[in-house]
């Protein structure tokens, strides 16, 4: 038992080799990701599925996904598929009617299954096939994968929900607890974001990745790399962040995010699932302006304040002063002294000017009431000031507030005027920028813009700006980068970046004045915006001077842009023969050049005009290499997406038909092949001579191809290094190849066969070296020749002589099988029959095939000797025979020839000759040769039986007895 059991496990380890060995061989290969797939329940599952080796490689391929559960692993459940809509079962088709469940194409050769949201139910064996629609099977067509759903137990929280204000440097400290109870092995990395009011994504500050490192966000390297930014992981599940000194671009909503990371069996990390804890509101104060109205009417009041944000204030000491343009107006030193300029010295003594320090950072001036030569640009600058041992201030660089401007209007009836431009046209992807010029200002402003894209539809809001300069923006609008300025105080401008067609239409410009005891005005505008479309504004052509080069010249080929200057992305490319085009460079907006050739054959210039750019790429040092197809693709960059650009004329594609060696043409031919009859059997050379060349430092290549009926294939092939590059397998035993001066190439097939007629052609190819030392095929030149095969027709003949052969019982008998003619080449297959007696079958006694291997039918005690002596001589000899041998023998012969296509074939049957034997035994020899003798009258003495039979009652008597009378007994004379 322990012996067969050890040969069983032997056969199914070679079972499995074997099936390895046939998968390796095996031309169509599925795969999806290895298995089991450890995803959280309510996450979305993708499942990649791949498959190679079908014939048309650039044909979308069809996919189908089923799934068997756990618990009942044998009923398998149809899902979604490429070709059929309704191909998945009721339990799973509502979803991927609803897009719950989707398979999206990634290539003709691979596809993507998705489900949005896992269920409980979703776990199970997953199953990718690929549809064969090429008849027969090669391969694997189909793949498994294993889906573990698990619970979702990871938590996320913050230490502080609650709304935080900070001063310009002063240290921020946020805690982060992130944990999860899963049992399966997984990572977590915690990262914290802060996200900017108006602005569309978050930006991260710092995370810690799921290998424990630490990586700053963009914006935030130089305070991580001053220490001024840190994540630090405390215990198990507690992870705070710590910025030492604040800054103003810090203010927004900060919270910290935690993934958690499985490794799959690919060895690949995934997120199975992410968790945001709750948003902290940060203010940050930073050092600036603090004014109550930046638009005023005479007589009211002017407040600046002007805030000082940094760590330790209420020990430090500085200096403030207020200046409208270059002017001072007021200073506050380091002992809260006040300076007044000589212009505002009257102003101060009316109590018109005051200024003073109200907290330890908050410093205000006054103006009231406020005069029409107060409007103006205003800024605050701050000094640092350290006290020395002799009480002495030593002065610091000082630090400017951002200006603001303040209008000042007369009072008065409203003579409040609104301007626009007529119209305006932009190009699609760049920016609108609309002017509201507005006169006879009086009082407080606020203005919305409007947009309605036909004339008759309603307006809709896109951003409004309040009399205080709060900003807001209307929902539709909130995710693109829109924005409205006022530069000056009788100017607003609507800013609309990256435009699309839908943006034309009519955009109006309302603004509503307010002043104290007074109703409000409003007045508006419009203007007509058309947006063209890029195509229409821009174009790309391709232009060459030359088509044709010589080796060794340089070429310059030009792409044109033309049309509106904006951002592009350039890519130069070049298709050679029928392969795929390679990337020569790819010139980004930014300037970067990005080499995917080698970059010391190529340059490129940019030459920018006012209606065009051009980019020139200039190919150094030209070989056959550079021959091909150029191609030079223009994409801009619309909404992050980016847009290919149409070929304005049919100059895209350049081809440069042929890098031409300096004063070098084709010279090369090769002399005619007669045609060829020849015998089958034969050895057959068929010659192919160059008799004129270009170069005797040319090398050759050559291709011998045979045309039947299945078609033109390539017999052998060599390179110009006289290396076989390719030849028929079934053909590899019976051809040779031979070269000889001149150069001269010789076919050699031996012992031909039908299926080796048809039409022969040599083809020849010239390699020249070109400058750079590359080998180039200048030319190909082919001949051709019709090989005819004879085939022979039958000619076997056997000798038919009839032989009488008679031995004595033990004597020896030898039965001659002669073969006077037969076709060369030919096997023979030889049997010998016996027929006992006349009433007898005959009967196959001995065998002799074609491939030598002997048969002995006789089934007797009879010893036999078989000798071939010389190919047409075949001899069967009895060694022992007895009288129960006697009889009639001959032998037959089957003649065989060789065939391609149908393998040997029997061609001719004949018989020889027979053989009467008579073996004798003492005493018997005449009787024994009398019954012989008459075996061959056996008919007439049967008709003469029948006649007899008639004649009363002696027809039943014997013709033995009445002719020849016998004893019963023979006598010794007998």
């Amino acid at each position: 038992v322990a012996d067969c059991g050890h040969h069983l496990e032997g056969e199914y380890i070679f079972f499995q080799n074997l099936q390895t060995f046939f998968l390796f061989l095996a031309r169509v290969k599925t795969e999806v990701q290895a298995g089991p797939l450890y995803r959280v329940l309510g996450s979305p599952l993708s499942i990649t599925c791949s498959v190679s080796g079908f014939r048309s490689e650039n044909t979308d391929k069809h996919f189908e996904f089923r799934m068997t559960k756990p618990s009942n692993p044998d009923f398998e459940i149809q899902i979604i598929s490429s070709h059929e809509d309704t191909f998945g079962y009721s339990s799973h088709l509502s979803r991927v009617r609803k897009n719950e469940i989707t398979l999206k194409r990634l290539s003709p050769n691979s596809v993507r299954f998705e489900i949005k949201s896992l269920q409980k139910t979703d776990e199970g064996e997953y199953e990718c096939t690929a549809v064969n629609l090429e008849g027969a099977y090669d391969g694997e067509y189909s793949a498994k994968t294993v889906v573990k759903v698990i619970e979702d137990s990871l938590s996320v929280s913050s230490s502080a929900s609650t709304p935080l204000s900070l001063n310009e440097g002063e240290a921020l400290t946020l805690t982060c607890l992130a944990s999860s109870s899963t049992s399966q092995h997984t990572h977590l990395s915690v990262a914290w974001y802060l996200h900017k009011d108006g602005q569309e994504d978050a930006q991260p500050i710092i995370s810690l990745n799921r290998d424990f490192t630490l990586s700053p966000g963009q914006g935030f390297e130089r305070r991580y790399q001053a220490g001024l930014i840190r994540l630090d992981k405390w215990g198990e599940a507690s992870y705070s962040l710590k910025m030492a000194e604040v800054e103003p671009s810090d203010q927004g909503r900060i919270y910290c995010q935690a993934q958690e990371w499985i490794q799959d069996p690919d060895g690949s990390w995934y997120i199975i699932i992410q968790k945001n804890a709750e948003e902290m509101t940060l203010t940050v104060k930073a050092t600036g302006w603090n004014f109550t109205q930046s638009s005023l009417q005479e007589g009211q009041e002017l407040m600046l304040s002007c805030n000082i944000n940094t760590q330790d204030v209420e020990k430090r000491f500085f200096s403030v002063a207020w200046l409208k343009g270059s002017v001072e107006l007021a200073r506050i030193g380091p002992t809260g002294v006040l300076t007044v300029a000589p212009e505002y010295s009257v102003r101060q003594k009316n109590g018109e000017l005051r200024a003073a320090r109200s907290g330890n950072r908050d410093y205000r001036l006054i103006l009231k009431p406020v005069r029409t030569e107060d409007q103006g640009e205003y800024i605050c600058t701050v000094w640092p000031q350290e006290r020395g041992q002799d009480d002495t201030f030593i002065e610091g660089e000082p630090k400017d507030s951002s200006p603001q401007r303040v209008s000042v209007s007369a009072t008065g009836v409203s003579k409040l005027t609104v301007k626009m431009q007529q119209a305006v046209n932009v190009a699609e992807g760049g920016g609108l920028h609309l002017s509201c010029k507005v006169d006879g200002v009086q009082g407080q402003l606020s203005v919305t813009w409007q947009h309605k894209p036909t004339p008759t539809a309603p307006f809709t809001e896109i951003i409004s700006m309040s009399q205080e300069g709060v900003t807001e923006i209307a929902e539709e609008f909130v995710s693109r980068k829109v924005k409205v300025m006022r530069p000056s105080t009788d100017n607003f401008t609507l800013a609309l970046d990256e435009v699309t067609l839908s943006d034309s239409g009519v955009y109006q410009c309302a603004v509503s004045e307010r002043k104290p005891n007074s109703k409000t005005h409003n007045q508006a505008q419009t203007t007509t915006v058309t947006v063209t479309s890029i195509d229409t504004l821009m174009g790309v052509s391709l232009i060459s001077r030359k088509t044709r080069v010589i080796v060794g010249e340089k070429l310059e080929l030009m792409c044109r842009v033309k049309g509106p200057h904006m951002p592009v992305t350039v890519t130069w490319s070049v298709q050679r023969e029928a392969k795929t085009p390679d990337t020569i460079l790819t010139l980004s907006p930014d300037g970067t050049i990005s080499w995917s050739a080698d970059q010391n054959h190529y340059q490129l210039r940019v030459e920018s005009r006012k209606t065009e750019v051009m980019y020139y790429l200039l190919v150094i040092g030209t070989s056959h290499r550079e021959g091909g197809s150029y191609q030079c693709n223009v994409s801009v960059l619309l909404k992050n997406v980016h847009k290919e650009l149409k070929a304005s004329n049919q100059l895209s594609v350049i081809k440069i038909m042929k890098m031409l060696s300096p004063f070098l043409v084709s010279r090369l031919d090769v002399s005619p092949i007669p045609a060829l009859t020849t015998n089958m059997n034969t050895d057959i050379t068929i010659t192919c001579s160059i008799i004129t060349k270009t170069s005797e430092s040319s090398l050759y290549s050559i291709t011998w191809l045979h045309e039947e009926n299945a078609g033109n294939k390539t017999i052998v092939s060599l390179d110009r290094n006289s290396i076989v590059t390719e030849s028929q397998v079934d053909l590899r035993q019976r051809i040779s190849m031979r070269r000889s001066k001149g150069p001269t190439f010789e076919l050699i097939i031996w012992q031909a066969r039908i299926s080796d007629k048809g039409l022969y052609t040599c083809k020849v190819g010239e390699w020249l070296q070109d400058p750079r030392g590359e080998w180039y095929l200048l030319s190909t030149v082919s001949k051709s020749t019709v090989l005819t095969i004879t085939e022979p027709a039958p000619n076997l003949r056997l000798d038919k002589k009839e032989q009488q052969l008679t031995a004595k019982e033990g004597d020896e008998v030898k039965l001659n099988c002669s073969i006077t003619s037969g076709a060369s080449g030919s096997l023979f297959q030889v049997t010998w029959f016996w027929q006992k007696e006349i009433e007898t079958k005959q009967r196959p006694i001995f065998t002799v095939y074609r491939n030598s291997t002997l048969q002995d039918r006789f089934g007797e005690n009879v010893r036999l000797r078989y000798d071939h002596p010389d190919p047409s001589q075949f001899s069967l000899t009895f060694l022992n025979p007895g009288p129960d041998n006697s009889g009639l023998y001959f032998c037959e012969v089957e003649e065989w020839l060789p065939s391609l296509s149908r393998g040997w074939r029997k061609v001719a049957v004949e018989k020889s000759g027979h053989f009467n034997v008579s073996v004798l035994t003492e005493g018997r020899h005449v009787l024994t040769h009398l019954v012989i003798s008459l075996s061959k009258y056996h008919k007439i003495i049967w008709k003469y039986l029948s006649f007899k039979s008639s004649q009363g009652k002696n027809s039943s008597s014997s013709l033995w007895a009445e002719s020849v009378p016998m004893n019963k007994k023979p006598s010794g004379d007998d």
